[in-house]
């Protein structure tokens, strides 16, 4: 399963990629500082090649996760039921969450550090909705 971690955090990063690379579902895991960097790659190959999973920070300079999730919007047809993203946040605010939930792609809503046996009911979720 090909996943991208976003987060300009750099210990946040490293840790979800440890925690990602120690599973066996995550074939390729590629880890971007700028939402922006993802948001190129990823809706470059939107209608053919995309990541399974994405966990994305919310609070990030340039351009925030909910820029990110916003520009997204024209993409959603292509990414609906083929790219789940997760929200990975450091964030007690119950309004983050509860705006998460508008968004169509956003599967979830996690905080940080990311727990290996949440990580384990996510690729099995993941596994279940995605279409090919």
């Amino acid at each position: 399963m090909q996943v991208f971690v976003i987060d300009d955090d750099e210990i946040s990063t490293f840790l979800a990629e440890q925690v990602l690379l120690e599973e066996d579902e995550a074939t390729s895991v590629s880890t971007f500082a700028s939402a922006s960097d993802a948001f190129e790659t990823l809706t470059k190959h939107a209608q053919t090649d995309v990541p399974e999973m994405v966990l994305l920070d919310l609070h990030m300079p340039e351009m925030s996760g909910w820029e990110f999730l916003d520009a997204l919007r024209p993409y959603e047809q292509y990414l609906y039921g083929r790219c789940h993203i997760y929200i990975l946040s450091s964030s007690l605010d119950p309004e983050d969450e509860t705006k998460a939930g508008l968004y169509t792609l956003v599967s979830g809503f996690l905080q940080k550090p990311i727990d290996p046996d949440v990580l384990q009911a996510l690729f099995s979720q993941v596994k279940n909705d995605t279409i090919f």
